[in-house]
């Protein structure tokens, strides 16, 4: 195995004066690595392949709190809405409006963070601004239609770069965007409070600009071989 537990204790350690929840982000890597860090007392994992996630919770134990945060297909839905936690990337209506449906099937509420797009990559989803209002207005004029998700907050992938200067400033438009957004559509709620921004290269950053939850994957548990999946 090529985890290395100093490196989660030292981040472990960064997180804290933020108050700021760990992702750690074991897709692609075996279950004996996840164990390892369940064993050193992490409890929530994120993956991003739906098929992995299902195959990794059948088999885990029952306390992790599995969060989804790949690229999500609508018709995947159903496979992990009978015990995801939170699904990071929310990029249309569409896909929250399938979350609803399953997670009501399930008599479940889901998290959900909204993906805006935030990088100069074209190749990164998420929302743009307008879409990302279209899709709040919907969702504050018909609130009985999605009794079953909750918006706990959102989330953005920046530019992958060397450029400090650009990733910081992605981070930060996207605080003050979640800002007016709490602001505006969720001022009176207390549970739209999760910013998840900040991987492994650049969470130190993202916490310095308001990250509440951090997604790391190969600080922890080594580089990943694709070419065995």
């Amino acid at each position: 195995m090529a985890i290395n537990i100093d490196a989660y204790k030292g981040v472990l350690a960064q997180l804290s004066p933020y108050h700021a929840k760990l992702v750690a982000v074991s897709k692609t890597k075996p279950v004996a690595d996840i164990e390892a860090f369940y064993a050193a007392g992490q409890r929530i994992f994120g993956e991003n392949y739906v098929q992995e996630l299902t195959d990794k919770q059948a088999v885990l134990p029952a306390d992790i709190e599995w969060h989804f945060i790949g690229h999500l297909q609508s018709n995947k839905v159903k496979y992990i809405a009978p015990f995801v936690h939170t699904i990071h990337a929310v990029d249309s209506l569409k896909l929250l409006q399938e979350i609803n449906k399953q997670a009501a099937k399930q008599q479940r509420v889901i998290h959900c963070l909204l993906q805006v797009h935030i990088a100069a990559e074209e190749t990164k989803f998420g929302m743009d601004e307008q879409e990302l209002q279209q899709l709040l207005q919907t969702y504050a004029a018909n609130p009985l239609d999605f009794s079953q998700v909750r918006i706990a907050g959102m989330m953005g992938m920046a530019t992958n770069t060397t450029n400090e200067i650009q990733v910081r400033k992605e981070f930060h438009q996207l605080r003050q965007l979640f800002g007016s957004v709490k602001t505006t559509y969720f001022n009176k709620e207390d549970y739209f409070k999760e910013l998840s921004i900040g991987m492994s290269a650049d969470y130190t950053m993202a916490l310095e600009e308001g990250s509440t939850m951090v997604r790391i994957g190969s600080l922890l548990f080594g580089e990943r071989n694709y070419s065995q999946m």
